[in-house]
């Protein structure tokens, strides 16, 4: 059992890095405007109003993201398929560091000064490009870091510290899925010009790292059950 949990520490460690690793460099490399480039020009983003990236993308993955967090919360008293092979315990740790990780980028968005692509003066708006880092306004809308629909993705991460005491593989499965998810999601609003590549990838950082301050922080339950 303990050489299994320094694994797993060894693991988020690892992610961890991943994650954060990728965040610098992506900020370090200046690409974040060459890239939205890919999609929009002085006169917009043409794909901005486009169906499926509003009424699918965003709209239909929000409300379906929405439901399966309520689905989550209901299974700490109601547990089915694989959730009913980890403790109580467990299944509320996961609802609480999801419903965290979507408060702590909400807050960050509210509290930020840098606006989104299609605000910016390169593509057909009024607001300067400045670092997300930076604290001065830029001339527009502001409160678009870090990506808010993103983290209908990112998330779901605290799946993977839930079930990897009982169900390693199936917690490995769970991270994957909500990094893809988030991922997809970010790429869907950076197509609209709604954020920028930097905005997704620090989204998975806050998420990532608000699931891992909740599972460190939580109190261990019951042995899990085994089917």
């Amino acid at each position: 059992m303990k050489s299994g949990k320094l694994s797993g520490l060894s693991e988020t460690r690892w992610v961890t890095i991943a994650l954060l690793g990728t965040a610098l460099a992506w900020d370090a490399s200046g690409l974040d405007l060459p890239f939205a480039h890919l999609a929009g020009s002085p006169a917009g983003f043409p794909w901005r109003d486009h169906w499926l990236l509003t009424a699918v993308g965003h709209e239909a993955a929000r409300r379906l993201a929405w439901l399966l967090a309520l689905a989550l919360c209901l299974s700490v008293w109601w547990p089915a398929g694989p959730l009913a092979r980890i403790t109580q315990a467990e299944r509320l740790q996961m609802a609480v560091s999801l419903l965290l990780s979507a408060l702590a980028v909400s807050l960050l968005k509210s509290g930020s000064p840098t606006s989104c692509p299609w605000d910016l003066v390169q593509f057909g708006g009024l607001a300067q490009h400045l670092s997300h880092w930076s604290l001065l306004p830029d001339g527009g809308a502001g409160h678009c870091f870090p990506a808010g629909h993103a983290s209908s993705g990112f998330a779901f991460a605290g799946g993977y510290f839930a079930f990897r005491r009982a169900e390693p593989v199936l917690a490995r499965r769970w991270l994957a899925g909500s990094l893809a998810a988030g991922v997809t999601l970010g790429i869907a609003q950076q197509w609209r010009g709604a954020h920028f590549m930097s905005h997704t990838l620090w989204t998975a950082v806050v998420c990532w790292i608000t699931t891992w301050i909740v599972s460190t922080a939580w109190p261990r339950g019951e042995t899990a059950p085994r089917s």
